[in-house]
């Protein structure tokens, strides 16, 4: 049997290898690869874990205190719109976007006949967010950029996207969406950015602000406008690509190479456009986000005009996958630095994970960082089956109901994820005490940046109207229901049996919440939105972890067993007295298989307090 990892041998959660240590990212990851792309991947993973342990972490602390700058101005009063940006961030990119990480889920990698599934795309944007999760918010936009320029694009954007997918750093541009407006915000139907076109250059010019645009000095940049006699609201809304540098002044998009050869653009050649300022934020410092004037910019059509806003959601899911990937991404660093402060930190006499305060939680945040990971890459796997679908023109009635839950699952996925790795960075910042309120230790700025990820890609509430709307209109409540009833009915081992009928309970309770707000009128439905949308994770996450403890259990391994039967104990059960008088001492101990990896047999489940109908036996740790 497995004793799992000992945490105590490391100093901190850096100069370490973050794929090797995470083995919950190892588990979704492996299910959601065919064999031969998983062996392909495996050791890919494994080096981009070591890069980002590495070269990459250390090189993120550093542009926390030396972020980019923005220099509007040349010394002669005309625009430049320069952002310059530390060595250590530049090297950061190379790093990251020559080992695929966008590339290899657009053009067939080295090795491989097609590309990779976007569920790659995310797993390597989980690690990124180890070291930089500022930095993932470019790589997340050059991806989503890149998707919908694949969908949607035609010849003249075809330079465009071929350097958003590039796998050669010195032939990259990067992407952003410049969507928020300052009277808009969440109302995106608001935009006042107008679109007239212009004979002479024959191009679109757009005029108008964007107040909070992340990757200002983008080549990317997708935008949102309206053109001259569209509706109102979001339907009028058409979608272009304005470039950093005015394209009528170059043979194609000008990549990073040319940036770097040629350093910043002379005011003749940049985009009529004006970089104000950039934003003096919380945390994320490693991605410039400014405010934005149009002054007639060049911009590219990208499909059809009034389409512009259907177009974007496509970028959004994964948009918002991939702040659900940062999210976990964050958890996970997050988790490593406790487990190894805790295992090394001695009060009273022995290390403090050894208390058992400490031990329950550790449990408790491991138990969450492999709920969140579970769920967000269920949802990336059904993401990727149908931009697969799509690539390969076999999207259809057998890929419909995959899409419905998708539809559901995502911004469920962004909502619940975000508050999680906020929670879960600000303990994380508690375990180390003063030294981690302090910037020297990196749970500073874990809780810094993941304190944006629910703003991004739509606050909690504007994601709980979106669920209303997947079932509404998608009916995504009956993939949902044949999911949750498909999982529950493969479950079958006698240590899962309570877990799975509180389960089962709470589903058909959540089945009569769903039909309760189907009669209800539109207010009441929104007010129930919010609840409805964590109750939709906490059922839906339950499922997941019981079949993975399942299929665990059936391999020899009751691990996931107890991290399922902790999640449903802390979500969805009730116990009285709040469990105080019930002598449950499962934290204790579950410590070692559920925070230090440990395997366990089967056959010693039952030994553990609060697991029921598990074969006799017993469980002795480490310690």
């Amino acid at each position: 049997m497995d004793d799992g990892i000992d945490y105590g041998r490391y100093e901190e959660g850096r100069n370490v290898n973050y794929w090797e240590l995470d083995r919950t990212l190892q588990r979704e990851v492996r299910r959601t690869y065919a064999d031969d792309a998983f062996a392909w991947a495996e050791p890919r993973f494994e080096a981009f874990g070591e890069t980002v342990g590495h070269l990459i972490a250390d090189n993120a602390d550093y542009i926390d205190d030396h972020g980019p700058e923005l220099e509007p101005y040349d010394k002669h009063g005309e625009i430049q719109n320069r952002v310059r940006y530390p060595a250590e961030q530049v090297e950061n990119e190379r790093l990251a976007y020559e080992a695929g990480i966008v590339a290899d889920a657009f053009e067939a990698p080295p090795g491989r006949e097609e590309p990779m599934a976007l569920s790659h795309n995310l797993a390597m944007q989980y690690l990124l967010c180890y070291a930089d999760p500022g930095f993932d918010c470019p790589v997340a936009m050059t991806a989503g950029a890149a998707l919908v320029l694949e969908k949607f694009g035609d010849e003249s954007l075809e330079p465009y996207l071929e350097a958003l997918t590039s796998r050669d750093y010195d032939d990259l541009i990067e992407g952003a969406m410049f969507l928020t407006e300052k009277q808009g915000g969440s109302d995106v139907g608001a935009n006042e950015t107008r679109a007239e076109y212009d004979h002479d250059a024959e191009c679109w010019r757009l005029y108008g602000e964007k107040w909070f645009c992340s990757n200002v000095d983008a080549e990317g940049t997708l935008a949102l406008a309206r053109t001259a006699g569209a509706p109102e609201g979001t339907a009028g809304l058409s979608m272009f690509l304005v470039p950093h540098a005015d394209p009528d002044r170059f043979d194609g998009p000008v990549t990073k190479g040319d940036r770097l050869e040629d350093g910043p653009l002379p005011p003749e050649k940049v985009n009529d456009q004006l970089y104000r300022r950039l934003k003096d934020k919380l945390g994320t410092i490693s991605v410039p986000t400014g405010e934005v004037e149009f002054t007639g910019a060049a911009a590219i059509l990208v499909g059809d005009e009034e389409n512009g806003f259907r177009q974007m959601a496509e970028m959004l899911n994964l948009e918002r996958l991939s702040n659900a990937a940062a999210s976990c991404g964050i958890m996970g660093r997050v988790l490593l630095e406790s487990k190894i402060y805790a295992a090394n930190r001695e009060a009273f006499g022995k290390p403090i994970d050894q208390h058992p305060l400490m031990r329950a939680d550790l449990v408790d945040m491991a138990v969450d960082h492999e709920a969140a990971t579970t769920y967000v890459f269920e949802a990336a796997r059904l993401l990727s089956e149908r931009e697969r679908a799509e690539r390969t023109g076999k999207d259809g009635d057998e890929t419909d109901g995959a899409y419905r839950l998708m539809r559901l699952l995502i911004p469920i996925a962004k909502l619940r994820t975000a508050r999680m790795a906020v929670d879960t960075a600000s303990y994380g910042m508690e375990v180390h005490g003063g030294n981690g309120y302090v910037n020297e230790f990196v749970t500073n700025r874990m809780l810094r940046d993941a304190q944006v990820l629910p703003i991004w890609e739509g606050t909690e509430n504007v994601l709980s109207l979106d669920v209303l709307r997947a079932l509404e209109r998608e009916d995504a409540h009956e993939p949902l229901r044949e999911a949750i009833e498909e999982r529950l009915e493969g479950v079958s081992h006698p240590a899962l049996a309570d877990p799975v009928e509180t389960v089962e309970s709470e589903y058909h309770e959540l089945l009569g919440a769903l039909t309760t707000l189907a009669g209800e009128d539109g207010e009441y439905a929104q007010l129930s939105a919010k609840r409805l949308a964590h109750y939709v994770f906490d059922v839906f996450t339950a499922t997941l972890l019981l079949e993975r403890a399942q299929e665990r259990l059936e391999n020899g391994n009751g691990r996931t067993a107890l991290v399922a039967i902790r999640f449903v104990a802390n979500e969805l059960e009730r116990p009285e007295g709040r469990g105080i008088a019930d002598g449950e001492r499962f934290a204790l101990e579950a410590f070692e298989p559920i925070v230090r990896y440990a395997s366990v047999d089967p056959e010693r489940l039952s030994g553990i307090s609060g697991v029921e109908n598990a074969p006799e036996g017993a469980w002795n740790d480490r310690g």
